[in-house]
């Protein structure tokens, strides 16, 4: 039972950032806006993340300024494509190379520094239950507050007004400006609300995953979280489970590793890369579903009649 429960707390871990990631890029995308800089909000949340909580010594400042960080990085890509009109494509990559570069530089002086860790909650009566305890109620903050957003973001988008507009204006932008909504001001929030969560991922990632800042220790999650939105056909609980499942993949390939088995570890490095692209193929396939849930406008520019 103890390695059945270090394993369960393992892939939790490993699933948490690509959540959180996921479900910010998947409102991001609802409103009709494809941001492919997930990896680059990603690891400047992580490097300001830690050092902030490293020269504060505490774990919630660093996970605030990770939330900033990502914001900071979104708002610059919001800012190109939303009002300088640039193309999506190319603006969201620029923003990872941005990242991963900046973060280098930045965080440089603070590799192989220990970390301030990210603390589990401990819940009286309930975190010391057998088994139950550790994988219900030992977690910290950003693993509970990564299964309420997706919950908060599927009632939001299909039961509250809010929502419908979000839907409306990536669906079509040309009708929800004659409705009189402002397509650029909704757009604006939700890109806002994608980097928070990307910021928030990296920030789980050098105070919760690891407790150190690694260069490039985001190591493609953030094309993974991408890809999780398309694999979930824009619903939030599937990506809740595409999230969990490619933890599951992560986590085991290492757990493999472990066991000695003789597989390469480079193939197991690789599987959940392969997953992501196998699940990419399937979902393909059914075209009748992935049409229904596209956002019609997605990475499409809007201007505003005058």
């Amino acid at each position: 039972m103890s390695a059945i429960e270090a394993v369960i707390l393992t892939i939790i871990t490993a699933s948490t950032p690509l959540l959180l990631a996921a479900i910010g890029e998947l409102v991001t995308e609802r409103a009709g806006v494809l941001n492919l800089g997930v990896e680059g909000m990603m690891i400047m949340g992580a490097v300001c993340g830690f050092i902030a909580a490293l020269l504060s010594g505490s774990a919630t400042l660093g996970v605030l300024a990770g939330l900033v960080a990502g914001v900071a990085m979104s708002m610059i890509f919001a800012f190109l494509t939303q009002t300088l009109m640039t193309s999506q494509v190319a603006t969201g990559l620029a923003l990872t190379l941005m990242g991963l570069g900046l973060s280098g530089l930045i965080g440089e002086s603070f590799t192989g520094q220990p970390g301030v860790k990210l603390q589990a909650l401990a819940i009286p009566g309930l975190s010391t239950i057998p088994f139950l305890g550790p994988v219900l109620f030992g977690h910290d903050l950003l693993v509970y507050l990564s299964l309420a957003l997706t919950g908060g973001v599927s009632y939001v988008l299909f039961r509250t007004r809010l929502g419908l507009i979000i839907v409306a204006v990536g669906g079509n932008h040309h009708s929800a400006h004659a409705l009189g909504y402002n397509v650029i001001g909704v757009r604006y929030a939700c890109i806002a609300f994608g980097g928070a969560c990307s910021g928030l991922a990296g920030a789980y990632l050098s105070l919760a995953y690891t407790s150190q800042w690694i260069e490039n220790m985001s190591a493609g999650r953030g094309w993974i979280a991408l890809a999780l939105v398309v694999f979930a056909t824009w619903l939030p609980k599937r990506v809740l489970i595409g999230a969990y499942l490619f933890g599951a993949v992560w986590i085991m390939g290492l757990y493999i590793q472990g066991l000695g088995i003789a597989i390469p570890s480079q193939l197991l490095s690789s599987l959940p890369y392969l997953v992501t692209i196998a699940a990419l193929i399937i979902i393909s396939g059914n075209r009748t579903i992935t049409k229904v849930n596209t956002p019609a406008c997605i990475g499409q520019p809007f201007a505003p009649e005058r």
